[in-house]
This record gives structure tokens, C-alpha cells and sequence, in this order.
């Protein structure tokens, strides 16, 4: 194989693994629908892309291409047709993961939400302990500005996507499962399939490894060979804070407790506490997420001083949690969260960090089917903040449904500040408000709003 080809190269996970195999010394390229960010500095990095469907790009030999693609990329799309016909060997993006996982020790993240946080800092207490390790991730370090790192240390954090069942293709050492609520209801039907697809992945952790459950999870663990443990920030756990103290700005102080156990490497290490903990970005859920990457990167093999260290020096992930702007006049935060479980906990952690304030969120819901299927939940959500401007629904991968519009949401939000706009309108909005908290919600093209949001308000400021 001398050539890999990519049909949708600037999804996150894709453009991971494409610069996993440019890296490698492959003759990489691919398509994409849209120039972005992503797709720009895959360029840079000699990656080859264009952006109408031409099978003129596609290298013509066929028994030295392979060629990857996402799921998201429409089954009648003229390339992958014709990479069928032709007999290319074609493997979805999660099975060019899982090929490359089997060859090392693999730490899978998977959850409904937190899995991109969770795996980033799982990834960091690796990197910056100096022990190391290779990582796919699901979003864009800010402390590597990268969603692809390279060790020589064969550990591989993946972000196990439950979309699909892409991660029924993950065989881990150690995974960690922080959520399973329904989602993907287009693909799973109802919440116990998809507690049932969790299960399976659960139950192909190796027998010697071991699984960090969220405690309060709903899962069968009757095939789980692993060492299972609990973790939580509420409540006791396995691994789970004590003292903990909320300080200025929405950080955490708190004492790590951890319970005795045998590390990948063979090594037994007694129960204690890690005192003094901090992360190094606020708000409570990313404290639960730390706790969890913390379990996992100790039961790995970091020793627990050099965990601390390293969860003191992360730096968060683009688009979660990212906080732009921080002044008592004015704060702007960007979250990536579009899922009502999602929405709730961010917008409490929000609360938490800048108590008596007002938020002002726009968000944008993601696909139809999600928003048919949540949209009560959704709306329960959003009514907990103060002033909402509402989008219309960005569609990614799906056709419109009958009926389904953001209006389905908007009508059952009970704040009194509610306004529903196209994304054009948005900025011309926002002009005439009067901003204390500003947040930004959704998995779309929403990111396109971030920079000239943060311009605008610093103006305030100014």
C-alpha cells in the first residue's frame, strides 16, 4: 500500500488519522465538501484536497489505494460509488482506528458526552508526565493545537465514538465509559440499544484490564472480564474528590482518592489521596472528566505525583468549555455541547462559575432527528438560562423532516428573553443586547460565529 485516500478527510476523527498516515509516509489526500480550518492546515502539511466530488483525484491504482471513509459521507456520493465498483479496498474510519490500535496498548474513552475532554487530558497526563503516548483524538488540544499525537511509547489513547457503533472496532487495555444516554436515536432506536452496544464495548476490554465506570451509569456488566471501577465528583467512588473547595473562577481545589491496584505495567500501588489537586480549566464537570483521565492514566502506569502535575497544566480543547473572554464586565464561552445533557451541565457549571449573572446563550441545534427526538428535553435545557437566541437546525449529514424545525424547541423554552433567527441574523442581533455572559451552544457550523462574537464583545471591553 502506497497511497490512502479519504472520502470526508476534514471530519476531526478523519483528519487525525489522515495525518496519522502522511506522518506514516503515505501519499495522503482526499475530499471534502467544505474548506475549513481543518482542511487548511492538512494542506499545509502536504495533504492534498479538493472539494467537489472528482474521480479524477482519486489515485488510479488500485491494489496500492486504500481508501477511508466516514460514515457521515451519503451512501449515493459518486466517489464512494465508484471506489466500490472498482473493488478498492474500502474500511470506514473506525476500522483504520482500530487496525491501528490493535498494534498497541489502547486507552478508549467512549460516553454519550465528555469522551473529547476526557480523552484530550487522558492524553495530556501522558505527554506531559514524559511517559508519552500516540492519541486520536475527537477535538483540538490547546496545549499541543493538535487532534493527533506521536510517541514512540506504544500507548495509544481513541476516542471510542459510539456513532455507528464505530467503537465496537476498540479492543482497549483500559477504557473509561463517563455517560450512556440516548443519542443517535436514528441509528439505535431507543436508549437500551444503545446501553447494550456500551455493554458489548465493555465487554471487549481485555480480561487483565480494566474499565472506569461513571458511578450511577446504567450498564450490564455480566461480560466484563476487566477490573471494573467507579468514579464520580459527587458522590463516593472508587476515585473521587474530598475537600474540595470552589475558588475564583470556577477552578476547584480538591484531594484525589484513589483505591489500591495493579497498573498495566504489573506494579501495585496502594490505596491513598493526591492532595491538593487542581485542573487547570473550571467548572465542576471538567473535574469529573479529570478524575476520570486521572484513573486511567494511573492504572497506565503515570505515577500519581506526575498526574497532578499534569492536570494543574491542561490547557482545555477548542470549542469545549473554551473560554474566550474572562472580565467582571463582560465573559464569552464557546461549547461544542448539543445534546440536553450536555446543555444542563455546562449551563449549571456556567452558573457556578459566575454566580447572580446573566446568560445569554445562542445555540444551534444539530441534525433533525436529534432535534425531533429531544426536542421537550432541549427546551428544558435552554429555559435555564436567562436570554436565548435560538437557530435553525444544522443538518450535517441528513435531510430535512417534515415538521421538524427549531421551532419545536422554540415554543417550549420559558425564558421570557427568547428570539428565534437564521445564523446570518445572528450578529446584526447581538449588536443591540446588552451581554453580562455570553455562550455560544452546538456541534455546527456555529464556530464560524466564535471570532467575530469575541471581536465584538472585546470592543465592549475596550
Amino acid at each position: 500500500m502506497k497511497n490512502v485516500y479519504f472520502i470526508g478527510i476534514g471530519g476531526i476523527g478523519m483528519s487525525a488519522i489522515a495525518r496519522y498516515y502522511n506522518h506514516a509516509g503515505y501519499n495522503v489526500s482526499g475530499y471534502d465538501r467544505t474548506p475549513s480550518k481543518l482542511t487548511a492546515n492538512l494542506e499545509k502539511e502536504g495533504i492534498k484536497i479538493h472539494f467537489s466530488p472528482c474521480i479524477g483525484a482519486i489515485p488510479a491504482d488500485i491494489e496500492e489505494t486504500l481508501v477511508i471513509y466516514t460514515p457521515a459521507i451519503p451512501k449515493d456520493m459518486e466517489e464512494l460509488v465508484y471506489v466500490q465498483q472498482k473493488g478498492y479496498r474500502l474500511i470506514k474510519r473506525s476500522r483504520a482506528l482500530g487496525e491501528i490500535a490493535s498494534t498497541q496498548k489502547c486507552l478508549g474513552v467512549a460516553g454519550t458526552h465528555g469522551k473529547t475532554t476526557t480523552s484530550t487530558l487522558l492524553s495530556h497526563l501522558y505527554t506531559h508526565s514524559g511517559e508519552g503516548c500516540s492519541a486520536f483524538l475527537g477535538g483540538i488540544s490547546k496545549n499541543y493545537h493538535t487532534n493527533l499525537l506521536l510517541s514512540k511509547n506504544p500507548v495509544l489513547v481513541a476516542e471510542a465514538d459510539e456513532f455507528d457503533r464505530s467503537f465496537l472496532q476498540l479492543f482497549p487495555d483500559v477504557a473509561i465509559i463517563t455517560s450512556t444516554d440516548a443519542d443517535h436515536l436514528d441509528i439505535y432506536g431507543d436508549v437500551n440499544t444503545i446501553r447494550d452496544a456500551f455493554a458489548e464495548f465493555a465487554g471487549q476490554i481485555k480480561e487483565d484490564g480494566a474499565l472506569i465506570l461513571k458511578k450511577g451509569v446504567t450498564l450490564d456488566l455480566s461480560n466484563v472480564k476487566a477490573k471494573v471501577y467507579s468514579y464520580s465528583f459527587r458522590e463516593e467512588a472508587d476515585f473521587c474528590p474530598r475537600n474540595t473547595e470552589l475558588q475564583q473562577g470556577g477552578y476547584f481545589r480538591f484531594d484525589l482518592v484513589y483505591p489500591q491496584f495493579t497498573t498495566l505495567k504489573g506494579e501495585t500501588v496502594p490505596a491513598g489521596i493526591l492532595e491538593g489537586c487542581t485542573v487547570g480549566i473550571p467548572g465542576w464537570v471538567n473535574v469529573e472528566n479529570g478524575i476520570a483521565a486521572a484513573a486511567a492514566a494511573m492504572l497506565g502506569g503515570v505515577e500519581p505525583q506526575k498526574v497532578k502535575e499534569a492536570l494543574a497544566a491542561f490547557q482545555g480543547v477548542e470549542r469545549r468549555f473554551d473560554i474566550h473572554i474572562n472580565t467582571p464586565q463582560i465573559a464569552y464561552i464557546d461549547d461544542y455541547a448539543h445534546h440536553p445533557q450536555e446543555l444542563s451541565s455546562a449551563i449549571t457549571s456556567i452558573r457556578n462559575m459566575f454566580p447572580g449573572r446573566k446568560i445569554t446563550a445562542m445555540f444551534q441545534p444539530h441534525l433533525y432527528t436529534r432535534t425531533r427526538d429531544f426536542a421537550p428535553e432541549f427546551a428544558q435545557s435552554l429555559s435555564m438560562l436567562d436570554e436565548l437566541i435560538l437557530l435553525d437546525i444544522y443538518p450535517a449529514r441528513e435531510l430535512p423532516i417534515e415538521g421538524v424545525t427549531s421551532e419545536i424547541i422554540f415554543k417550549d423554552v420559558t425564558v421570557g428573553n427568547k428570539v428565534l433567527l437564521k445564523k446570518e441574523e445572528a450578529l446584526e442581533y447581538l449588536r443591540g443586547r446588552d451581554i453580562d455572559i455570553m455562550v455560544t451552544f452546538g456541534a455546527g457550523d456555529i464556530d464560524r460565529l466564535i471570532v467575530p462574537i469575541e471581536e465584538m464583545l472585546k470592543e465592549r471591553i475596550k
